[in-house]
């Protein structure tokens, strides 16, 4: 059966937070048609073998691994090309975002008319550290008044947008921080709704707010250059 919804998780060494993120991703969506497809990008940990094990409690897990380490928007984007569905979720793997939050934005996604390509979440009474907090107010300030995207939190995780929008978009390291603007490139409309936020059930983040910082800088600058770069033909007709 071909299911409505595919959740997209990308996590690299997070062997203490996969079993219990997939049980709550299996209970948000219980009864309906849906998968969840978890990327191992190399992990180094015992991430894959938890996810393999998982596997027969919860039929509707896939798990796909990395060969080499390559990083979020990568796995990311494995995880879409090998997805079913025509909606795709996407969260992350350090248990932060609230599976229960999920379905909400897959249905408003749903509901909305096809120019709607995407709905993301903003996350509010966010548990991460004042700096971590200040830093990314600041990114994302900077970001949204230069790509008027009209995203506040691009940098949340969980993400409800259309597979065949997403395989439109040009291809770079970090363009899951980008999706927003990148969408309206191309023509389509996005939502956004407030979700919950939570603190780490396990391990250690992969960021440092200072490595942030420097790939946001350069790939701010790439995504200002598509953008200046783009004409839209308007209605596409076929006589």
């Amino acid at each position: 059966m071909t299911p409505d919804v595919s959740i997209v998780v990308p996590v690299f060494n997070e062997t203490g937070n996969v079993g219990p993120l997939a049980r709550e991703i299996a209970a948000a969506f219980a009864g309906q048609a849906y998968e969840m497809i978890f990327v191992d990008d190399a992990s180094t940990d015992s991430t894959r073998a938890d996810l393999i094990a998982l596997k027969a409690d919860l039929p509707s897990l896939r798990v796909l691994s990395h060969q080499r380490n390559s990083g979020q928007s990568r796995s990311v984007r494995t995880g879409i090309l090998a997805a079913r569905a025509a909606i795709v979720v996407t969260m992350d793997g350090d248990g932060q975002n609230d599976p229960a939050d999920a379905p909400r934005l897959a249905a408003r996604l749903v509901a909305s008319p096809d120019h709607v390509a995407l709905v993301g979440g903003q996350r509010v009474k966010r548990q991460d550290s004042l700096a971590k907090k200040f830093a990314s107010k600041v990114g994302n300030g900077v970001r949204k008044r230069l790509l008027k995207d009209g995203a506040a939190d691009t940098g949340c995780g969980l993400k409800a947008f259309r597979r065949e929008a997403f395989l439109r978009l040009p291809y770079f390291d970090h363009i899951h921080r980008y999706l927003p603007a990148l969408m309206i490139r191309e023509g389509y409309q996005v939502g956004f709704e407030p979700v919950g936020h939570r603190a780490r059930m396990a391990g250690a983040s992969k960021y440092t707010n200072l490595g942030r910082l420097w790939a946001s800088l350069s790939d701010l600058l790439g995504v200002m250059w598509l953008n200046s770069r783009s004409r839209l033909p308007g209605v596409v007709a076929e006589d």
